[in-house]
């Protein structure tokens, strides 16, 4: 697998459209769910073959550790190389002040931040469009921005 070409000072990659965004999260829907997948058979183990309800403090420990899974999968995607597997199809990369790479605490503002503009239907995503950058909601949080990478060679 090669790496990604180097950012250049000179030309700094374009921010990417909503559009683009909002495709890489559908990409990533699926390993998500295959996460979840796993939190719930471990859930449903460790309650021996009980389901959880939602109404329950099962249920509301459930769903932090199916966000809490997200997240690490998220940010240490991000850590690793800028980007989720969602995000390498169309190209995208997180990236920190100055185009370098972002440390963890700020993504994980990222991710917090993220999650609840989604909750807000999406309104941190859709901010980019009025935005002077083309900035969302978690990119100003966290400090890091998405650039949309130029095509490989």
């Amino acid at each position: 697998m090669a790496s990604d070409p180097p950012l250049h000072a000179s030309a700094p990659p374009a921010p990417p459209l909503v559009g683009w965004r909002l495709l890489a999260l559908l990409y990533d829907l699926f390993p998500a769910l295959a996460l979840w997948f796993l939190v719930g058979a471990i859930g449903l183990q460790l309650r021996g073959g009980e389901p959880v309800h939602a109404d329950t403090p099962a249920g509301w420990l459930e769903l932090l550790a199916l966000w809490g899974i997200t997240g690490t999968y998220a940010v240490a995607s991000w850590r690793r190389g800028g980007q989720t597997l969602g995000m390498r199809p169309w190209r995208l990369q997180v990236l920190g002040a100055g185009g370098a790479a972002a440390g963890t605490p700020g993504l994980a503002v990222r991710y917090a931040v993220g999650t609840l503009s989604l909750l807000l239907a999406g309104a941190g995503f859709w901010w980019a469009w009025i935005d002077r950058d083309r900035l969302t909601w978690h990119d100003r949080a966290s400090g890091t921005r998405l650039a949309r990478l130029p095509p490989r060679p």
